[in-house]
């Protein structure tokens, strides 16, 4: 009778055991991955040059989601065709949390518009989060005889095609940026392009071109009255320069956001995404970190879920493309 209790009982665990068996098997691996991760260095490739803002910004989140994630995140720079390499390197790796991407804009909303990319950005980039939104600024050279926006458009108007702008090249920020503006408030100039942003300001203080759109590099010129500031391009007036009015304000309806953000190999665990979500935001809204951004003429970037991000940036490349194509925009 014994020896029929103890056959019972053992019979019983073996079902036990075959049962738990069964429901591990039917919990799906990323899940497992996900609750395990990070057990190991993150890698967070940075798609532009060292010391560049895109840099700045990026080392500043691997530095604190270190902390927080209890590993290293070691920030690499893969530079090449406007972010495209960078890009590339991330969309192309595993789906496992341990690649990231931190980008601005530019790759992701005006480069599919432009290059014949190895990749699909809307399909193979998975947005996590916003970082950071970067100032622009419309500036002219300093004795240009406009002194505001409303008087600049009117001075455009008035002398078409007489006027020249300068961009850090074809179809970077600056060149579509004053393309969206010009198809807005009806007027025309001569695109002088440029090899970077920093030859472009360097013409414009010498009065080689007649105005830009700068991205906080100029501000010191602004400042010292070096730079005449027309107007602002964002939805809600500088902080650094509350007294002058949004385009806007001005009549112009152009409002452009400039964010740079994180991104990881699409088909990444919602687990981890999610939770790197939660951290990149929380690291962003930070004292220090605004602190940081205030020095470099940025501004944190609105909390967003990866869904919200995504669906951003969707809008974003979608009003890019509209006005690349009707600009005619092209890379040689």
């Amino acid at each position: 009778m014994l020896r029929n209790s103890f056959v019972r009982q053992m019979n019983m665990r073996s079902l036990v055991r075959c049962f738990i068996c069964a429901a591990l098997a039917l919990v799906p691996a990323s899940l497992v991955q996900a609750q395990a991760w990070p057990e190991k260095p993150i890698r967070l490739i940075v798609n532009f040059a060292a010391g560049g803002s895109t840099d700045v910004i990026g080392r500043s989140v691997a530095t604190r989601l270190s902390e927080a994630l209890g590993q290293p995140v070691v920030v690499e720079n893969r530079v090449g065709a406007s972010g495209n390499i960078g890009a590339s390197a991330v969309a192309r790796a595993a789906p496992d949390g341990y690649t990231l991407l931190h980008s601005a804009d530019g790759t992701i909303l005006i480069n599919p518009h432009i290059f014949k990319m190895d990749i699909d950005v809307a399909k193979d980039l998975l947005p996590i989060a916003p970082t950071a939104g970067s100032s622009m600024f419309m500036v002219a050279r300093p004795d240009f005889p406009a002194r505001n926006m409303a008087e600049f458009v009117a001075h455009a108007r008035a002398n078409p095609g007489k006027l020249n702008y300068g961009s850090a090249g074809p179809g970077t920020l600056q060149h579509v940026a004053i393309e969206m503006i010009m198809d807005v408030a009806k007027f025309g100039a001569v695109h002088v392009p440029y090899k970077g942003s920093q030859a472009v300001l360097i013409d414009l203080l010498a009065g080689r071109v007649d105005f830009t759109i700068d991205l906080g590099a100029g501000i010191p010129h602004i400042e010292s009255g070096k730079l005449r500031l027309l107007g602002v391009p964002g939805k809600v007036r500088s902080p650094i320069f509350p007294e002058t009015p949004t385009l806007i304000e001005s009549g112009v309806n152009v409002n452009l956001t400039w964010l740079s953000g994180v991104y990881a190999p699409a088909g990444t665990p919602a687990a981890i995404v999610t939770r790197l979500n939660k951290e990149i935001t929380r690291i962003m809204h930070s004292p220090d970190t605004k602190k940081q951004l205030d020095a470099m003429a940025s501004e944190v970037a609105p909390a967003m879920t990866p869904e919200e991000f995504a669906a951003h940036q969707q809008r974003a490349r979608a009003s890019f493309g509209v006005i690349v194509r009707s600009a005619g925009i092209k890379v040689n």
